[in-house]
């Protein structure tokens, strides 16, 4: 069904065809859904939400009737921001993030969406009078009622610009449906949700002014990987596996994500945040719930949250003095954008403590950095062992390893008789691939993630309470106490510092 053919000063989707595509599968959901896109022309949007759409589009988890608003503070013909769309997805792909699209799914992409310009504090641009106009197009396409639209707003755009944009959304009507209910709208915000305590408890207070809770979605993409979902079937699901999840059988967990990125096409936002804000409170904190989390009473949204939310309040907060160790790539000063005497954190080893009765006395020991010798994003768990009881030091440390790259993998390292005729004793690890789990459909983690926010399923975001629960634990890292970065060569495993904290093992995701 196509939208009449106006002049596009008077219809902002005018030649658009909002129509039904082919029958969506089970898991889609079944009411008409606009996508607002903030920010539609950055970064953002072009890496990862429009290839995010694209594998919905291709797995058939849209429902029959949707379009695509996107937004930006100056106006862009239609057939512009269809082209943005078009390269976009050549550029980074669909499915997995690497494959490009075929035509079908770029022209059903294009062919849904439409340009607007952002509402401002005075000035509501186009998008109200749009997104006006596309929920009565698809409702009638549904043969439906414009209040069964569900809006989802996407803030692919500065986390700066995160409070004033909320503000204007509730300014001009945008936080609720057309009959005022709250269910119908969702609003996804990307991290960082702050940038200490108090600014994302202020950030928090202006987003519960204008929405209610269960209308907020923040977006954590970790979270949303198959490997880390994977974690609960893996320990829940598995004696084998549960019956060593804590204290008494693992010796350390250590959650380790190494990157050979540089930072130059982003130095301006990484010199005022640094690899310990960009990546501990969200990402690594979130995984290390995932893994520390008490058995929950269920596996529904509320109990997992609950559980996972309980886990980080049970963080310890760091030691900047003894269990931190910052870092700074050589060269990350000479890059265009960076102060000659910056002293941004390209690097962040620490140890956290989870003090519970199920870890205390373990270490969570956490890593990433940039421009290191290699890339990975690894869960491992070290297990205990006698080095005294029968076989001595031959015996390695048994891990069970789960990498979080691409589909994931699970693996088990454990001691095995070498094949011969003597006794000895050598590693050997047993791998499953997800992906190559029969009947398997693995979605990308921003995939998965997007869906979810469609369906309403917060059960994989992050919620105030567990981001009050983190800033405390990260707090310490931002007063006086705040060790100087130390210096590494770029293709290195970071500061040599930072080994010591991963004692008597070593760093197992690389070294």
């Amino acid at each position: 069904m196509s939208t009449p053919d106006r002049n596009d000063h008077d219809d902002p989707s005018a030649g658009t065809d909002l129509g039904a595509e082919e029958p969506t599968a089970a898991q889609a959901p079944e009411h008409p859904l606009v996508l607002v896109l903030h920010g539609a022309r950055g970064d953002l949007a072009r890496r990862s939400v429009y290839p995010a759409l694209a594998t919905l589009h291709h797995r058939r988890l849209l429902p029959a009737h949707w379009a695509l608003l996107g937004t930006g503070r100056e106006t862009m013909p239609d057939a512009e921001f269809h082209e943005l769309v078009a390269e976009s997805l050549a550029e980074f792909g669909g499915e997995d993030g690497t494959d490009t699209p075929d035509g079908e799914v770029v022209a059903a992409l294009t062919r849904h969406s439409v340009f607007c310009s952002e509402v401002g504090d005075e000035d509501p641009g186009t998008l109200p009078e749009a997104l006006e106009h596309v929920r009565g197009v698809l409702a009638e396409a549904a043969d439906g009622d414009v209040s069964e639209v569900v809006v989802v707003h996407y803030l692919a755009i500065p986390p700066a610009a995160f409070e004033p944009l909320t503000r204007n959304l509730d300014r001009h009507g945008l936080t609720r449906g057309p009959d005022g209910r709250a269910d119908t709208v969702r609003v996804v915000y990307e991290k960082p949700y702050g940038t200490d305590p108090d600014s994302f408890r202020t950030l928090d207070a202006v987003v519960h002014e204008a929405l209610e809770e269960s209308q907020v979605f923040r977006i954590d993409h970790f979270l949303g990987k198959e490997a880390v979902q994977n974690l609960h079937v893996l320990r829940f699901a598995n004696e084998l596996f549960a019956s060593v999840w804590d204290a008494r059988h693992i010796e350390q967990v250590q959650i380790d994500v190494p990157e050979t990125l540089d930072v130059a096409q982003r130095a301006e936002f990484y010199d005022a945040t640094g690899a310990a804000l960009d990546m501990v409170v969200s990402h690594l904190f979130q995984v290390a719930a995932q893994v520390a989390m008490e058995p929950p009473k269920g596996m529904d949204i509320d109990n997992l949250v609950e559980a996972r939310e309980a886990a980080i309040a049970c963080f310890r907060p760091l030691d900047p003095t003894g269990d931190v160790v910052l870092g700074q790539f050589d060269g990350y000063r000479d890059i265009e954008g960076v102060a000659d005497d910056s002293t941004t954190d390209t690097f962040i080893a620490a140890r956290l403590w989870v003090d519970n009765n199920r870890w205390r006395g373990v270490p969570f020991l956490l890593r990433t950095g940039k421009r290191m010798a290699a890339s990975a994003q690894r869960v491992t768990l070290v297990l205990r062992r006698d080095p005294e009881q029968l076989f001595g030091d031959r015996v390695v440390p048994g891990l069970i390893s789960l990498s979080l790259k691409g589909d994931g993998a699970i693996e088990v390292t454990t001691s095995i008789k070498k094949p011969g005729p003597d006794l000895d004793i050598v590693a050997g690890t047993a791998r499953l691939d997800l992906g190559d789990v029969e009947g398997g459909e693995p979605l990308a983690a921003y995939a998965s993630l997007l869906q979810d926010v469609l369906v309403g399923d917060r059960s994989l975001f992050t919620t105030p309470e567990g981001l009050e629960h983190a800033w405390r634990a990260f707090e310490p890292l931002l007063g006086g106490d705040r060790p100087d970065p130390v210096p590494y060569a770029p293709g290195s495993w970071g500061p040599a510092e930072s080994a010591r904290l991963a004692e008597p093992h070593g760093w197992f995701a690389g070294d």
